[in-house]
């Protein structure tokens, strides 16, 4: 006997429209992933974020105001779009309404009609932070300090892993229940830290306010953005830190607690990997990064100095400099691997404007011998020596060129290199703070 026919899946014109893009940090962080959000930002429809939590930070100037963010999407300044906190992130609800605060106070408007938070986001406590200290403070002693931002992130996420941490609805639940939930929570990290102090009465008084007050922004947001693909809508995810970082395959310990690649944006939003139409990587036109972790290109001399003061690098979250070296395109190619870039964005290139020669990092050496993998673990990452290339220098100023054939030819000659040595094409080169400081390649 014949089975019913098959029905085909219909796809409907706007379906087939709607675009999801994804920004992620191609090295180790703060390569000015914010900009480019707020970029393409004016074009979508939603903006979100998809992992990590108030441990990010992403600058953005807009009519010569400089705006901070470490939890909100970047996108929040635009309008006209929606901006979505998805079920990875971790939240900090009193330092959420603190971020938002400080910046309406700057000229953010309406945010309470465009910010949907996800009801399995799970929550960051006080506790949480506490804890991070205390683990931090624990692992300096061993000398094995990890350089954390102590905003409880590790911890929280610990305490979603272990099945004991609160969600978003949890909290908008029956409060009875999350009364209970989070006394456990307080339990269970006493166990591990006899001295941690928590005022439970007055946490849980605290957040039958915030109850109330976030009540109006939560959604099933896997149901709100499933709705806008549906509805053609274009939808841009901001990821959060960068590849280098990543839990898995960042150069672990010295890593964040989330899943910073691709993959985090499917399981940090629900989104299908079929959704993903465009994944561009944001490439600092050389590398740095904050804290502790190997970083084989890294330069202890003049230029690097150079690098940190014109480049200004100091962590928004962490206010630490940040170690400054050559642009590394082995650690480009290994991050390109995992997250199958189809353009990338290079920033800050103006700040090598200065130099008479650059050099990139095309190679690794270990023990005298060139491999073809990205080392597994810091120890063996720390012992390997970088291959170089050397180019010559532009030695003029590129902060006013808006064209790409008007930069110096050794500007141009750098940036077709990258293209060249990673396979992956640069759309868009930044060449100052502001959001119209942005070279777009046709």
């Amino acid at each position: 006997m014949n089975g019913s026919p098959r029905k085909k899946q219909r796809i409907t014109e706007t379906q087939q429209k709607s675009q999801v893009t994804v920004i992620l940090g191609a090295q180790w962080g703060d390569e000015g992933k914010g900009k480019v959000v707020d970029l393409l930002a004016s074009s979508a429809d939603v903006v979100c974020r998809c992992q990590g939590g108030n441990n990010a930070g992403h600058t953005i100037v807009a009519n010569g105001i400089e705006y901070d963010f470490h939890l909100l999407p970047s996108g929040i300044i635009q309008p006209s779009a929606k901006s979505v906190i998805g079920n990875g992130v971790v939240i900090h609800l009193p330092q959420m309404f603190d971020e938002i605060e400080k910046n309406v106070k700057k000229g953010m408007k309406n945010w309470e009609e465009r910010l949907i938070i996800s009801d399995r986001a799970h929550l960051v406590f006080d506790l949480h932070q506490a804890v991070d200290g205390l683990q931090e403070q624990e692992n300096n002693q061993k000398g094995q300090g990890l350089g954390t931002t102590k905003k409880g992130i590790g911890p929280t996420y610990s305490s979603k892993a272990t099945r004991n941490g609160i969600r978003v609805g949890d909290l908008l639940g029956d409060f009875e229940k999350f009364r209970e939930k989070f006394k456990n929570l307080v339990t269970i990290h006493q166990r591990m830290f006899p001295n941690l102090e928590v005022d439970i009465e007055a946490e849980l008084a605290r957040y039958e306010k915030y109850a109330t007050k976030i009540r109006p922004l939560v959604y099933d947001t896997v149901s709100f953005l499933d709705e806008a693909i549906r509805e053609g809508k274009s939808i841009l995810v901001e990821g959060a830190n960068a590849a280098m970082l990543d839990i898995d395959f960042g150069t672990y310990p010295y890593v964040t607690s989330s899943n910073c690649t691709v993959g985090g944006v499917c399981t940090g939003l629900g989104l299908s990997p079929m959704r993903i139409t465009k994944i561009i990587g944001v490439v600092k036109a050389y590398t740095t990064r904050v804290g502790d972790g190997p970083f084989p290109s890294e330069l202890h001399d003049e230029i690097g100095q150079l690098m940190q003061e014109r480049g200004g690098e100091i962590g928004v979250t962490t206010k630490r400099k940040r170690r400054c070296g050559w642009l590394d395109v082995f650690l480009l190619q290994y991050s390109t691997k995992i997250n199958g870039y189809t353009a990338f964005c290079v920033t800050k290139l103006d700040i090598l404007d200065t130099l008479n020669e650059v050099k990139i990092a095309i190679g690794y050496k270990l023990n005298g011998k060139k491999i073809n993998y990205m080392p597994s673990t810091a120890s063996e990452l720390a012992k390997v020596d970088c291959e170089y290339i050397t180019m010559p220098g532009w030695e003029e100023c590129t902060e006013d060129v808006r064209e790409f054939s008007d930069l110096p030819e050794n500007a141009q000659n750098y940036i077709n290199k990258i293209e060249e040595l990673v396979g992956v094409p640069v759309k868009w080169i930044g060449v100052g703070k502001g959001r119209e400081s942005i070279i777009k390649i046709n």
